[in-house]
């Protein structure tokens, strides 16, 4: 294999190779793990092991394919801009879950030729499960082909989503919640995107939503979830994106989308009228406005 060949299923032996040694990795340093920074926020978390695994799969690729570029969650990208094939890690996708010994959480390691996912590799280091996608050649959960759920209804759909970490962003998705939990017959929040994605994939969950996605986070499992059969979108004919993600089968996205879509305008809302007063709080006041409005009081009574 030459480093310019982008020959999908040499990449995907390369990948399932590597993320083997990073699973193996994550699960051995989990027990008392340390090294814990927050970025973003208190709650968007970090540990020794995301960032041990992270380096260790960009050396394990750039020594495979050293013209390649490497996107990755904790050190972002290196490598040429204008590579042939660009691959994109979560090192550990699930952090929170990994900090506090909770099982649920994944290696994703997807490369993208132009921009595109080409393959996708999921792996649950402590489950032991792979899911792995080509593009063009179907999902697969080890070596079950993988088809979706055959849901049409959403009050007959378990469906999965998470959540940001800015405080911001959380209330809008929990008003958002509020409106999808009462018209489905559950919601899961496993706290793993690349699994959830998966998870969708093969049926455990109807659909999934959610608002916030980083690109490491949906290149694999989204990859594995649309081959999968499933429709991988946003709202509004939009791409998938930070903005949204929404993986349904064809028959069940319409209505998830259509439920979301509306809870999601609904929230957007509600956000801006809470944000109105204190807006208008902030404007500056017109020079006198303060001696005027103290004035029009006694004047409108005398009226």
């Amino acid at each position: 294999m030459t480093t310019a060949d982008p020959d999908p299923y040499r990449l995907l032996d390369l990948a399932l190779e590597v993320v083997a040694a990073a699973g193996a990795t994550a699960r051995a340093m989990q027990p008392g793990v340390g090294g814990v920074s927050t970025k973003s926020t208190p709650t968007d978390v970090v540990t020794a092991a995301d960032r041990a695994v992270e380096r260790q799969v960009v050396a394990a690729l750039r020594a495979a394919r050293p013209d390649d570029r490497v996107l990755g969650e904790e050190y972002g990208a290196s490598g040429a801009a204008g590579a042939g094939v660009e691959w994109v890690l979560d090192p550990i996708d699930g952090t929170v879950n990994y900090l506090y010994g909770l099982p649920n959480y994944a290696v994703s390691l997807a490369a993208r030729c132009g921009g595109e996912a080409v393959l996708g590799v999921v792996h649950d280091p402590v489950g032991g499960r792979w899911w792995t996608a080509v593009r063009g050649g179907g999902a697969y959960a080890g070596d079950r082909r993988l088809t979706g759920s055959p849901a049409t209804e959403p009050d007959r759909a378990l469906i999965g989503t998470g959540f940001a970490y800015a405080a911001g962003t959380r209330a809008r998705q929990a008003a958002v919640l509020r409106a999808v939990l009462p018209r489905v017959r559950d919601i899961r929040r496993l706290g793993s995107a690349a699994t959830d994605l998966c998870l969708a994939a093969e049926g455990a969950l109807d659909g999934y939503y959610e608002a916030g996605l980083a690109p490491w986070d949906l290149a694999a499992g989204g990859l594995v979830a649309a081959e999968a059969g499933l429709l991988v979108t946003g709202l509004h004919g939009d791409p998938p994106g930070r903005a949204m993600v929404l993986a349904a089968p064809p028959a069940l996205h319409g209505p998830l989308h259509d439920l979301v879509a509306s809870a999601t305008a609904a929230a957007d809302a509600e956000a801006a009228r809470d944000a109105e007063p204190a807006r208008r709080g902030a404007e500056p006041a017109e020079p006198g406005a303060g001696a005027a409005q103290r004035g029009a009081g006694p004047a409108s009574g005398r009226r």
